[in-house]
């Protein structure tokens, strides 16, 4: 008995939890589709009285949406390549590669995380400014390509490869780059999908840089494009929710597809420290 009144009291517990994640989306959803005086009404209603799908078709007369849409996914593209490869050859330094001063330089490269990414934007600025790529896509990817996050994640992968692997490849004449490349990094595509995909969802989402390196609204993501629809005096609230709706499906779509990698490559990240 008492262990049925548990389980009632956490499948209550889950569904309201779920309910309370779920409803700022269908709010989104349903506002998507009300005029603006729907949508500012007050008392709010869920509902629209009639549904209106020109909201949609509004976001491309305001804005540069197909731009902006090769935008993301250049941007995305690019950092979760870059991240990678660089993440993933650092991280192999510094699991498998021997040399003096490996401890204290790694826990150098670890306090990175402590530092608020807000101050790193000021001299990221001027780096881009002083290579002439403001305005450009180049822009949005550069300071991304690199993550201090993503090389400790790969370096617990590493770390749980046995050390036979590397003695047998050395036998057969393999050199440390041999080793990484045709070895090491096959047997860690748990956590490259991992890392890839909490990277596309970051540089999906990634607003403040964007807004920051690029003006120009056919250079922007659609993070930093779509933020141009809040208007300083008024703000017309189905038209932004129809952009932002649009914006999140693929995201959506890939978290899916691929939540189960997700959580087993971030589960055996803990298996060896």
């Amino acid at each position: 008995m008492r262990s049925r009144r548990g389980s009632i009291g956490a499948h209550t517990f889950l569904i309201a939890a779920s309910i309370a994640m779920a409803g700022p989306f269908l709010w989104e959803l349903l506002t998507s589709f009300k005029t603006l005086t729907e949508a500012t009404r007050v008392p709010p209603t869920w509902l629209p009285p009639q549904w209106h799908g020109s909201n949609y078709r509004s976001v491309f007369d305001t804005v540069p949406f197909g731009d902006m849409l090769v935008n993301s996914v250049l941007n995305t593209l690019a950092r979760t390549a870059a991240q990678l490869l660089f993440c993933s050859m650092a991280a192999y330094a510094f699991a498998r590669l021997r040399f003096p001063g490996r401890s204290l330089l790694f826990g150098l490269f670890l306090s990175i995380l402590l530092v608020p990414s807000q101050l790193l934007v000021i001299p990221q600025y001027q780096i881009v400014q002083s290579l002439h790529l403001l305005n450009s896509r180049t822009a949005l990817f550069l300071p991304g390509m690199f993550s201090a996050f993503g090389t400790f994640l790969l370096r617990q992968f590493f770390l749980a490869m046995p050390a036979e692997l590397e003695e047998a490849a050395r036998l057969d004449g393999a050199g440390p780059l041999r080793i990484y490349w045709s070895v090491m990094l096959p047997l860690a595509r748990p956590g490259l999908i991992a890392l890839g995909i909490l990277t596309m969802i970051w540089s999906w989402n990634d607003l403040l840089w964007p807004l920051v390196v690029n003006t120009d609204p056919h250079k922007m993501p659609l993070s930093a494009g779509l933020a141009s629809l809040q208007g300083q005096f008024m703000t017309d609230y189905p038209v932004l929710m129809a952009g932002a709706l649009m914006a999140t499906v693929p995201v959506i779509v890939v978290f899916v597809v691929l939540q189960r990698r997700v959580i087993e490559g971030i589960a055996l990240t803990g298996t060896k420290g």
